[in-house]
């Protein structure tokens, strides 16, 4: 607490920055004059008077006369402090924190070259780049990763919360950074499995977005979604775009087919997730934003309360004015012949 002493306590900004616990008190404040005009009314009468012919050298009343008046205002100031420190006078400083687990997600995007198609624009690719990147915007202290896969899969970013980084990932993405062909589902997500694995609690979901059936590596989708559930991994599904010009089951057969469904579908249920359908840009961005409902955190607001009492100040004040009175009670700014 700063110096009880110093005259910034009656400033008009520190009474107004002020809570009162007990208010009332503070309607006593305009009877403390009643009550010395009362008593010096009813008390005149009865006053003892020596009259003495007294001339001063300047008119009116000298300094000495006025002095007479301090024993009187004293007491009266301090009175009014007392009610003051009664009204138990505080400082309030709120503070409102918010509190989360949060959950760890892995995002797993395919990144062969069927995801250069233009059925989504500019591509499916930068499409899917710019609708995650916008889910990550919309997330709080979660931890999320980043998985990209082709005919094998890459760990790109581990589960993180230094979003600025991730976005620096996303932006490097490009198809010639796995150069193996094909469409390693099941790899992809055996490769999120393993990077949750040790994660505590139910908050673990996988977003895997691709374009086609799995085609390669060394786990079958099935078994990398069973994987998943026996983990607490929830595997959402979502695939992208209208046709695929490239069906990857061998190098040398290229086919105007339809997206295969049948695959992530099941992958989703296994998974405990869900399965989505995005044939167009908008259709990917609402996908992302009933993801981010559903597993939407639950915050915990906590407001926390920092109360500083003054009453002490206006109580320290209140004594020294009353010893000052009663110090000069016997001198001559006390009139003896009222007493």
């Amino acid at each position: 607490m700063e110096q009880w002493f110093s005259l910034k306590w009656f400033g008009y900004e520190m009474f107004r920055s002020y809570e009162w616990v007990h208010p009332y008190f503070l309607y006593g404040l305009p009877f403390v004059p009643l009550l010395f005009w009362l008593r010096n009314a009813f008390h005149r009468k009865h006053k003892q008077r020596l009259v003495i012919t007294y001339h001063s050298e300047k008119e009116g009343r000298d300094w000495l006369t006025l002095l007479r008046f301090i024993q009187p205002v004293c007491v009266g100031l301090a009175l009014c402090l007392v009610l003051i420190a009664l009204a138990r006078p505080q400082v309030v400083s709120e503070r409102k924190d918010r509190f989360s687990e949060g959950i760890d997600i892995m995002l797993l995007m395919d990144i062969s070259d069927s995801m250069l198609e233009k059925d989504l624009s500019p591509n499916r690719l930068e499409a899917a780049k710019q609708v995650a990147r916008q889910f990550i915007k919309g997330r709080l202290q979660d931890r999320i990763g980043l998985i990209i896969f082709a005919g094998e899969a890459v760990s790109l970013c581990p589960l993180t919360t230094d979003y600025e980084l991730l976005y620096g990932y996303l932006d490097e993405i490009k198809p010639d950074m796995i150069p193996t062909a094909g469409t390693a589902i099941g790899s992809a997500l055996a490769v999120a499995v393993n990077r949750m694995r040790e994660t505590k609690g139910d908050g673990k979901v996988a977003i895997l977005i691709s374009d086609g059936d799995n085609t390669s590596g060394n786990l079958d989708p099935t078994t990398a979604a069973q994987l998943a559930k026996a983990f607490g991994v929830k595997v959402y599904t979502i695939s992208v775009g209208n046709v695929i010009r490239q069906v990857k089951r061998d190098s040398l057969t290229t086919s105007n087919a339809l997206v295969d469904e049948g695959g992530l579908r099941n992958i989703a249920a296994l998974g405990s997730g869900k399965y989505f359908r995005a044939t167009d840009n908008k259709g990917l961005g609402e996908v992302f934003k009933q993801i981010n409902q559903i597993e939407k955190v639950k915050y915990i607001d906590v407001t926390s309360r920092d109360v500083s009492d003054y009453y002490r100040i206006y109580l320290y004040w209140a004594v020294t004015l009353l010893l000052i009175a009663i110090a000069t009670k016997s001198t001559f700014m006390a009139n003896i012949l009222e007493d």
